[in-house]
């Protein structure tokens, strides 16, 4: 993707469906007029009264305790520099995103037009009453440094600069993996920084209280050494870390180098400079968007280095994602006053744990294709790992409290680990891995309503983020058209292949193969060719079939029984005994929510039923997200004797012996299933732990019937259906399905095709 378009892109993310990235919702009932008394007045005095009893009460009945400012003036911005406080606000909107997708923090971006340091302390100090928590974002050293070390002192809630020490926790986690992989010892390896702001600062001072002798590390700026007697660019921060040494430059700092840190600019390294360092050493590489030198061109000097970069298409991504929504959770959860040291440290020896663990069966399949084994090119966990949210903050609670800075210590870590684990599936992220997945190898997926607008706009994504190889069944001139009308940069000739139905050079072929497939179905020759020139989707996955593409979708016109008929007297199922079964996703507010079956089968045999929620757990599984299965009925726990409850009944207990491992449980109401407390209310000895993720229906009615109502009433975002059991990967879409949609089932469909070649 070009700049031009990719800033144009940006642009439209950032407008559509509303301008920004955020809004503010209301998270009580406001329907009568009992309501408005408890949330205003009278009421509202009650909660007032608790807090002037107890200070802490306020994160009982306030949203303090999971409210986190972003806060920024806009002076050092990215790799834009000062750019003022109003032009930060996308980037401190973004942070406030982050918290909320990946630790489910609330959070409020506040840019103030203030450059001086004093003055900003004044402004930012007397917001602690609001706050639980202050992140600080893209203030320029040195002032970032007096800012926060002022904020901290007055204010008794944790401030924390993410591009100072969320940085440093990341590559302290780096450097701890490594000396274990080495087996060198961090009193005796010697360090190289290139870059003196505030994140170099806070990195060296990370590394320093691990061990790290300051005689064995070297400072370097746009200057050169930073050195005892330099009076050229130097200040109190830099006079900290300066050496007595007759070098002068970075490639002279890097002779016999073990460890290089690199947060400065794009290709300041050279092959030449890596050639001095000692041995396999460690590199991080952290500008962005491009590191200090290429890792490819690292290699070629140091085949064995252990190398991390910034970027997420090179192993070893040092991304402050990893630290700052998660060290953020554990501390307000705690009550912290304050992080420390203590709880930076925690932080990084967890991610390095994190990492050393063997992978979950929900990782592996989240990231297959990937090696995700403690080794060179796996140091430190992947972003989007979703044990992430069960292990940080844990880790950083247990160090607040032994540090004597936990307002509220928690009594149960264990009991506070299960608790996290909810919030993997609320973080709405679920589809990244499989986005990841796609990205390995290019597949060729082929889309039958390829002369569609919305697929087309779709097939634009697909090409600029490399998830496959598109195929589209449509007349070019059509296509080709489409393609200006909507100011695409699809290429007919460079980017996606098309098969033209009237005029295509396998046409024989598929006709005579189709009729091999269905001349005994009554389907004479003639008629084959009139639908190998006339049916999009059979065209597809004949194609499909013939080696001509790796997937399919389509469904986006027409019935959808139509499109399934087509795909299974072509592609055809698994095996004989294989059934096919559909599984539905709504993004809801609280989290995914899985739903089977609301499209194949009319009324599920026990056996249909039993394999189509086996089906629903291996899919659900793929998203790194733990099943728990709630088989729905009119009868509750056996209240009803009718041949459906029965039938759910059975198949639940088949299910219960088959997996004994997966929560499963029924026949239950949906109530039941979706409200944990009401349910053992209802039966003690329930199954599930928790409320249900996975919705098993009875019959394709009811199961249709609630999406739609879920989808409405609920605004939940639908992603699919995913279907199952076909020989090769192919997906039906829904006619309304968005672009975004068919994006998703673009990922899937390569994942599935990486995954089962």
């Amino acid at each position: 993707m070009s700049n031009h378009d990719f800033r144009e892109a940006s642009l439209q993310y950032h407008q559509l469906p509303k301008p920004g990235k955020l809004e503010i919702r209301a998270t009580t009932p406001l329907e009568t007029k009992d309501d408005l008394a408890k949330a205003y007045s009278p009421g509202v005095a009650h909660a007032c009264e608790a807090i002037v009893e107890n200070n802490l009460n306020a994160a009982l009945v306030t949203a303090r305790g999971n409210l986190v400012s972003v806060i920024s003036n806009g002076t050092a911005v990215l790799g834009l520099g000062n750019i003022g406080a109003l032009a930060s606000k996308p980037v401190m909107e973004g942070k406030v995103v982050l918290l909320k997708k990946f630790a489910h923090i609330d959070g409020f971006d506040i840019e103030i037009d203030e450059t001086d340091p004093d003055k900003l302390i004044e402004i930012i100090a007397p917001l602690e009453p609001t706050f639980g928590g202050i992140i600080l974002e893209d203030i320029k050293a040195p002032g970032c440094f007096t800012v926060e070390k002022k904020l901290r002192e007055r204010m008794n809630i944790p401030v924390f600069h993410d591009d100072q020490h969320g940085t440093a926790v990341v590559s302290t986690a780096a450097v701890i993996a490594w000396l274990e992989i080495s087996g060198k010892k961090m009193e005796d390896v010697k360090l190289v920084i290139n870059g003196a702001g505030a994140a170099s600062m806070a990195c060296t001072d990370l590394i320093v209280s691990l061990g790290l002798k300051k005689q064995n590390l070297m400072m370097c700026d746009s200057k050169g050494l930073i050195y005892k007697g330099r009076t050229e660019g130097m200040n109190e921060y830099k006079e900290k870390y300066a050496v007595v040494s007759d070098k002068r430059t970075l490639a002279e700092a890097l002779e016999g180098a073990d460890i290089f840190f690199g947060l400065s600019q794009a290709d300041c390294v050279t092959q030449d400079m890596l050639r001095g360092m000692s041995p396999d050493p460690l590199l991080l590489t952290m500008a962005n968007p491009n590191p200090e030198i290429d890792p490819v061109l690292a290699r070629e000097v140091w085949p064995n280095a252990v190398i991390g970069t910034g970027r997420s298409d090179y192993p070893n991504q040092v991304n402050n994602v990893l630290c700052f929504p998660f060290l953020f959770r554990g501390a307000l959860d705690c009550g912290a006053t304050t992080i420390n040291e203590e709880m930076k440290l925690a932080c990084a020896a967890a991610l390095v744990d994190l990492a050393k663990k063997e992978t979950t069966v929900e990782v592996s399949r989240a990231y297959a294709g990937e090696t995700l084994k403690f080794g060179p090119d796996y140091i430190i966990p992947k972003p989007f790992d979703p044990r992430l949210i069960e292990t940080i903050p844990v880790a950083v609670a247990k160090a607040a409290m032994e540090t004597g800075v936990a307002s509220r210590p928690i009594e149960d870590l264990e009991a506070y680990r299960r608790m996290l684990r909810r919030y993997v599936e609320r973080s709405g992220m679920f589809m990244q891995p499989i986005v990841d997945v796609a990205k390995q190898k290019l597949q060729r997926i082929i889309y039958a309503e390829g002369e569609e607008d919305d697929v087309l706009h779709a097939v634009q994504s697909v090409v600029d983020q490399n998830i496959a190889q598109p195929i589209l069944v449509g007349r070019p001139e059509i296509i080709e058209n489409s393609i200006n009308r909507l100011g695409l940069r699809l290429n007919l000739d460079r980017n996606i292949d098309i098969i033209d139905p009237s005029n295509y050079s396998d046409y024989q072929h598929y006709c005579d193969k189709y009729h091999q497939l269905v001349g005994r179905d009554g389907l004479s020759p003639r008629r084959c060719e009139s639908i190998m020139r006339s049916e999009s989707t059979a065209i597809a996955a004949m194609a499909v079939v013939t080696g001509a593409a790796d997937g399919l979708i389509c469904g986006k016109v027409g019935p959808y029984s139509h499109h399934i008929t087509h795909i299974t007297e072509i592609i055809g199922l698994q095996s004989a005994a294989t059934h096919i079964s559909s599984l539905s996703t709504l993004l809801l507010e609280d989290g995914p929510l899985f739903l089977a079956d609301c499209f194949i089968d009319d009324n599920p045999t026990v056996e249909q039923v039993v394999k189509t929620t086996k089906s629903a757990i291996e899919m659900v599984s793929r998203f790194g997200i733990t099943p728990r299965v709630a088989l729905l009925s009119h009868s509750n726990f056996g209240t009803s004797p009718t041949p459906v409850a029965q039938k759910m009944r059975e198949a639940a207990k088949r299910l219960r012996e088959a997996l004994p491992d997966v929560e499963i449980d029924g026949e239950m109401h949906a109530a039941s299933a979706l409200d944990t407390k009401y349910r053992q209310s209802i039966y003690k000895q329930s199954q599930l732990s928790d409320d249900a993720n996975i919705l098993i229906f009875p019959n394709m009615d009811a199961a249709h019937i609630a999406l739609g109502l879920l989808r409405k009433k609920a605004n939940g975002i639908m992603v699919g259906p995913f279907l199952s059991g076909f020989a090769k990967p192919a997906h039906v879409l829904l006619n309304s399905v968005t672009t975004r949609g068919i994006f998703n089932m673009s990922a899937l469909t390569s994942a599935d095709i990486i995954r089962h070649p």
